[in-house]
């Protein structure tokens, strides 16, 4: 049995908040029964518990991250905790990277952690190369945002669905490390499509009972025209200009974009900046920090900011712009309130944004018929092996996954462009292969040497790694496919554009859900209560709106000051533990009180006395207390007198001996 708490004070002394119990549960799900999906909702302690999971299992994480702001930030805190840390990311220079990489293939460094982008992994061979030197090290794979794996989602992100293919490299088809995938969202279809993929058992999804954010207050407004919405859009501004404010437009440039808003922001003053993915990671670093530090208060972001970045006191989040779905419209307003305090979520939208959402964004992600034909031709003029350099070329990164589901191209290994950055080879092989082309290009050397291509780039590595070769710059980061066929042929055509279509439906649909969800809940309770039921909450628990300061759900405003009056007392509590009279039989006390002596005192709060079906019900408890546990039930009733109520009754308990009242 693993002493969870034990571990964490000793492992990480410097944390001041507590270990939940449904973070336990995550943390002993992973260590004694394997591959586990978590889904919690935003600023719900996703990272402390892979943390706990790696320290638990020992050896080395991996921990694969969407954004560089992210990496750098979640690295930063684990450094703070004196834990050794390595982070490969676009922000690094390629030939630190290349040395940082041959110190830890070489045991020379050993950090607990290491965090990557899903494209380093898809496409760095050294990085895979010195990795397996250390495999045996690596204990857990932790896929932060996963999300972004499945095809039907908002952040759809190709090369998360090459983490697979990279484990089977790594490990081996039956010998993965540990998997913990981690998500604030999910819909039951990328459930199913996120399992599939990292071979996670139904029994091994754990979810949080109630995937609500109700300490954010939701405020919808729906617009005849873009005038009125700009309008009332200042005045929120206006409103809260002395707080944090984190607003979505989507678009980047032109009129009532992110540079339009910002440029007008800092004209009325507003200490503004914008933030997209034009940006450099190092200049989007650094306006995370300024954001977190108070240095600038206002944000105009794109959806590129997001995703796993905490600000604890961001108290304001504006959607200029409708997202796409409820799952985007949740993790985005979950940038705000992480410190758990109360926070405003504004979403304005017309019907005109709807439909620019749907034919401009969503329909505009997917490549057209012509579209595949023409990058086709780029990357498919002839049979055979190929290099391709995935990352100069946006058409070919939006084009490329259909072509490989569609068997037109496989990937058969990471490498590069070609042998002319090696000099002072001192390895004969190596040499060999070099000699036997003058253009020392990556395919015509593997044809002229009569070997596989994953066979010369490790040889290519591994003479790095030996310093049997001297080279000149970082290797590329280039894939090497195998084209299969050199045109589409109209059935295979035919099959991708229908599944492109299917994609595009699944997508409008969601939206429309969405909009449905927004114009038939009219008040903030009841669109997070029909949000949560969406995202898999149980009904019975959607009423849990409220939250104490240890953190517990509760249903109303007094049992909050109950939880509160019990936390600071110091007295152990449960709220609503299942209480079973018979096999299959329960009752629910409002607060399970576990005494020193072992034994437990139930405490019902009765709050609506006077209504026939709760006057009914709360008789019927009565007798089941009396006959099944005498002498265990204490009580408060709603009234102005609540808390001096609960403290005198709190007084009583402290001294209850276990046996009488």
């Amino acid at each position: 049995m693993l002493n969870i708490d034990k571990h964490f004070s000793e492992w990480f002394p410097q944390k001041d908040f507590k270990l939940y119990d449904y973070q336990k549960n995550v943390i002993s799900n992973v260590v004694e029964k394997g591959n586990t999906l978590c889904i919690l909702p935003t600023g719900g302690g996703k990272s402390v518990i892979y943390w706990m999971s790696s320290m638990e299992l020992g050896g080395i994480s991996i921990v694969v991250s969407p954004l560089t702001a992210l990496i750098e930030e979640q690295a930063k805190s684990i450094e703070e905790q004196g834990y050794e840390v390595l982070k490969i990311h676009g922000g690094i220079p390629a030939i630190k990277q290349l040395k940082i990489l041959t110190q830890f293939a070489k045991g020379e460094i050993n950090p607990k952690f290491i965090f990557l982008s899903p494209e380093k992994i898809a496409t760095d061979g050294y990085l895979e190369f010195c990795l397996k030197k250390r495999k045996s090290d690596i204990k857990l794979l932790v896929i932060d945002e996963v999300h972004c794996v499945s095809q039907w989602g908002m952040s759809f992100r190709p090369f998360y669905r090459r983490i697979p293919s990279f484990m089977d490299s790594l490990f081996g088809e039956e010998n993965w490390c540990k998997v913990l995938a981690l998500t604030a969202t999910l819909n039951s279809k990328e459930i199913i499509d996120i399992c599939n993929y990292f071979k996670i058992k139904k029994d091994n999804i754990i979810m949080k009972e109630l995937l609500m954010r109700s300490e954010i207050q939701l405020h919808v407004n729906k617009f005849k025209n873009e005038d009125e919405k700009t309008e009332k859009f200042w005045q929120i501004l206006h409103n809260h200009q002395d707080e944090k404010i984190l607003v979505y437009v989507y678009r980047k440039y032109n009129k009532r974009s992110v540079e339009d808003f910002c440029t007008e922001a800092i004209e009325k003053g507003y200490n503004a900046v914008s933030f997209h993915g034009d940006m450099s990671a190092e200049e989007r670093m650094n306006i995370v920090e300024q954001f977190k530090n108070g240095n600038i208060n206002v944000v105009f972001a794109t959806n590129a900011f997001g995703m796993g970045i905490d600000i604890p006191d961001i108290r304001v989040v504006i959607h200029y712009m409708i997202p796409e779905s409820i799952e985007q419209y949740y993790q985005e307003i979950g940038r705000a309130s992480r410190d758990g305090h109360g926070a405003n979520a504004y979403l304005l939208y017309s019907n005109k944004n709807i439909e620019v959402k749907k034919s401009y964004f969503i329909d505009g992600a997917f490549p057209k018929k012509e579209k595949l034909d023409e990058v086709y031709k780029k990357i498919g003029n002839k049979l055979g092996y190929q290099t391709l350099s995935y990352f100069e070329d946006e058409e070919i990164q939006k084009c490329l996954l259909y072509y490989i589901e569609a068997g037109l191209i496989d990937i058969v290994c990471k490498g590069f462009a070609d042998l002319k950055l090696l000099s002072s080879i001192k390895n004969g092989a190596l040499q060999k292969v070099f000699d036997s082309t003058k253009t020392k290009g990556y395919i015509r050397s593997v044809n002229q040497a009569k070997i596989e291509p994953s066979m010369l780039s490790e040889m290519v590595y591994s003479a790095i790694l030996n310093d049997e070769v001297t080279i000149q710059k970082a290797p590329e980061r280039w894939l090497i496919i195998n084209v299969n066929d050199t045109n589409i042929d109209d059935s295979v055509m035919t099959s991708i554009c229908w599944d492109i279509e299917e994609r595009k439906k699944y997508k409008h649909e969601l939206l429309d859900y969405f909009v449905y969800v927004l114009e038939n809940n009219p008040n903030t309770q009841q669109l997070h209560q029909e949000i949560a039921a969406y995202l898999g909450t149980e009904k019975h628990q959607l009423a849990r709106i409220y939250k104490a300061n240890d953190g517990t759900q509760v249903r109303s405003k007094s049992e909050v000051i109950i939880s509160n009056l019990l936390s600071a007392a110091g007295i152990k509590y449960e709220y609503e533990k299942k209480l079973y009279y018979s096999e299959d039989k329960w009752i629910e006390p409002d607060f399970t009180i576990e005494l020193p002596n072992g034994k437990e005192l139930y405490w019902e709060h009765i709050g609506m006395l006077g209504r026939e079906e709760y006057d009914t019900r709360w008789g019927e408890k009565i007798d089941i207390y009396k006959k099944h546990f005498p002498n265990s039930m204490v009580k408060t009733y709603e009234s102005g007198a609540l808390s001096q109520d609960a403290t005198d009754l709190i007084e009583k308990i402290i001294k209850f001996d276990g046996e009488s009242k």
